[in-house]
């Protein structure tokens, strides 16, 4: 009788799952619902993101210890690379080229703009593969997506540290530094860098959870966008070539060629025939403003694609 009471218990269950099941199947597709609602999106989202900060000190620690894992001359290697680009230029562009013959102290030069570059240039290569190098950790536990390109960012800004250092050792052993109020263009030209990166970081890692082409895209901006920027030439040189005129505003303007130019009115002495824009200053402030409310519209944007992560990672 108790066999006979579990049997019927059995078949109908099963026949209520089965029209459960059934149900389901004819369901639309839903996605999680995406966050909108201006400003305040941003707000809750870095609330998120700083309620989770000892999971993004534990992401920017991994991420160092992956890179230099088994390597036996660890945070050495985040030398080398820079160090390398620093002999060829300065052997091929600035030697057999001739460039160093109208750029004083053109080793200090060539390093500082490579330096800057290199920080500009992790974070948003890093960024950009951030989502999908933790595509298994997303889909198993919470946290802020935007948590991912931010520890890239991090984990950037450790490795640049050690290259900055060496830069100011290098530029103090030189006489290329400047100690006076050049020097003030040090800090704005680092946060311009870390903004726009960071924006586009978190952009360019949802598009390339859809979009699996993007991150060799990136490489190939990167290394156009260094090409662009007055790191083995100078400014002056660009302003002679075009002239007054709109397209040398458009250049000058670009923030990466100011962050370019900012470190190097801070780091590096120039001759008395050295050039510069007008009002440095005021441009890189108003850079730094556009590049917030960029950070803000390329966050808002990272909120519309995230909702369907999980199912295309």
């Amino acid at each position: 009788m108790a066999s006979s009471r579990r049997s019927s218990s059995g078949s109908s269950w099963s026949a209520e799952a089965r029209d459960r099941f059934a149900r389901l199947s004819h369901a639309p597709w839903s996605t999680r619902e995406k966050k909108v609602g201006g400003i305040f999106v941003t707000f809750s989202s870095l609330r998120d993101v700083f309620a989770h900060r000892e999971v993004l000190s534990l992401l920017i620690r991994r991420d160092l210890k992956a890179r230099y894992k088994d390597s036996a001359l660890g945070m050495f290697w985040v030398l080398i690379k820079p160090l390398v680009q620093l002999a060829i230029y300065y052997v091929a562009i600035g030697l057999f080229l001739g460039a160093s013959r109208g750029i004083p102290n053109f080793a200090i030069y060539i390093f500082t703009g490579l330096t800057i570059y290199g920080l500009f240039s992790e974070i948003v290569s890093g960024g950009t593969q951030s989502i999908n190098q933790n595509g298994g950790l997303i889909k198993k536990v919470y946290l802020p997506r935007e948590i991912f390109p931010i520890a890239s960012t991090g984990s950037a800004l450790i490795n640049s540290g050690v290259q900055f250092g060496l830069l100011i050792a290098a530029s103090m052993l030189s006489g290329a530094f400047n100690f006076s109020s050049e020097a003030l263009f040090i800090l704005p030209s680092i946060l311009i860098i870390v903004v726009y990166a960071l924006a586009l970081g978190i952009l360019l890692s949802a598009v390339n959870v859809y979009l699996r082409d993007m991150q060799y895209l990136v490489e190939v901006f990167l290394m156009i966008f260094m090409w662009a920027s007055p790191i083995i030439y100078s400014w002056a040189m660009v302003a002679k070539i075009m002239g007054p005129g709109i397209l040398l505003e458009i250049y000058t303007n670009n923030p990466i060629t100011l962050a370019v130019m900012g470190m190097q009115r801070g780091f590096w002495q120039g001759n008395d025939d050295t050039a510069y824009p007008d009002f440095m200053l005021m441009r890189m402030g108003i850079a730094f403003v556009v590049g917030l409310i960029l950070l803000v519209a390329c966050q808002r944007a990272f909120n519309r694609l995230e909702g369907d992560f999980a199912q295309s990672l």
